[in-house]
């Protein structure tokens, strides 16, 4: 199910009737207690667990042609589509389009699935139940990306999209590197270039447009981060200051490619930073983190925390809204990440390494 974009009036926009509606939403959001539970549990008992829930529909309207794990990861992506439409229904004016704009990020994570799908010689069916369809990219076009024999197949059939162009200039680097990176963060380039595109540069820091460009800042800050890491550890002969993204505060091109080698100094830049005083729990769990992976869960579980700060902040702005999809993916995430554990036949504490929760 593919989200619509629509043309709204920007004059207007319905922050307490929407920030009502996702606070009742994120009370029924999984909670530790309940994540302790489905550690526990076998495939078959997460599906019965999950009937009870708020996925109860999805499972139940899917439950006729899936089973165990497979039936759980249609359930949670149709579950978050239903949400994210939820959002834009509700949704008036200025809060439209920056929800909107904001929900393109599941085009960047299915292109990115299917890329990485085709790179590791994934089964096309296990590429397909891990997108997510609550982007603007239509269903036709998602499983002609889905069908495609490689990536430069995906590139071609990119083209005339937001993506278009960028994919085609990281293309040749993919070549020459051998590593998913150049296209990668050529997809995260893309999207937030047209999410900050029309955006002020130095907004009113308390007015909606101010909080919507600062949570957005702080997300670009930690994708940098994020890819700088990844490159640094990739072996490949690639400069992280040629992919840095434009937009954030916290680090320019050439520091980022400085820090990528040594996590210790990149968490004391953080801790010295704007977000410093906001993220001490999350930080400390950045330098414990042994692994880039950990790390990454980490990070996610600290730009979380940013947000539920910004909202906590300002209760009547786009940032409860935002912080909402954020948990409602980390939520996601969880249940699949225990699920397929489960399947695999990790132990709890395996399992619980992988979960990003507050």
């Amino acid at each position: 199910m593919t989200v619509r974009f629509e043309e709204q009036n920007w004059e207007s926009a319905n922050y307490e009737y929407v920030i009502t509606r996702v606070r009742s939403r994120r009370a029924k959001l999984f909670d530790d207690d309940d994540y302790r539970k489905l550690v526990r549990m076998g495939p078959s008992e997460i599906s019965r667990f999950m009937e009870e829930t708020e996925y109860e529909t999805e499972m139940n309207a899917l439950g006729a042609r899936y089973s165990g794990v497979d039936l759980v990861e249609y359930a949670l992506n149709r579950n978050l589509a239903k949400h994210f439409e939820d959002l834009l229904r509700w949704s008036d004016g200025r809060l439209y389009d920056y929800v909107a704009r904001y929900l393109r990020k599941f085009d960047v994570w299915n292109v990115k699935t299917i890329v990485r799908g085709i790179y590791s010689e994934a089964d096309a069916k296990e590429v397909e139940d891990d997108l997510i369809r609550a982007g603007e990219l239509s269903e036709q076009l998602l499983d002609q990306l889905v069908a495609a024999g490689s990536i430069e197949e995906v590139v071609e059939l990119l083209d005339g999209t937001i993506f278009g162009d960028d994919l085609a200039e990281a293309y040749q680097d993919y070549e020459d590197s051998g590593v998913l990176v150049p296209l990668e963060n050529a997809l995260d380039r893309a999207f937030y270039d047209v999410l900050l595109s029309g955006l002020p540069t130095q907004p009113e820091v308390d007015s909606p447009t101010g909080l919507y460009v600062s949570f957005l800042t702080a997300e670009i800050d930690f994708r940098n981060l994020r890819n700088a890491l990844r490159l640094a550890r990739s072996g490949a002969e690639i400069d992280p200051a040629e992919y840095h993204i434009e937009g954030g505060r916290l680090f320019d091109a050439d520091e980022i490619g400085a820090l990528a080698t040594s996590t210790d100094q990149l968490v004391q830049r953080v801790r010295e930073s704007t977000y410093g005083d906001d993220l001490d729990a999350a930080l400390d769990t950045l330098e414990a983190a042994d692994s880039l992976i950990e790390f990454e869960y980490a990070l996610d579980a600290a730009l979380l925390e940013y947000s539920d700060q910004l909202s906590n902040r300002y209760p009547l702005s786009v940032c409860p809204v935002l912080s909402y999809i954020l948990a409602k993916e980390r939520e996601v995430d969880n249940i699949r990440a225990i699920a397929r554990g489960r399947e695999a036949g990790l132990d709890s504490d395996e399992i619980e390494q992988e979960l990003v929760i507050l």
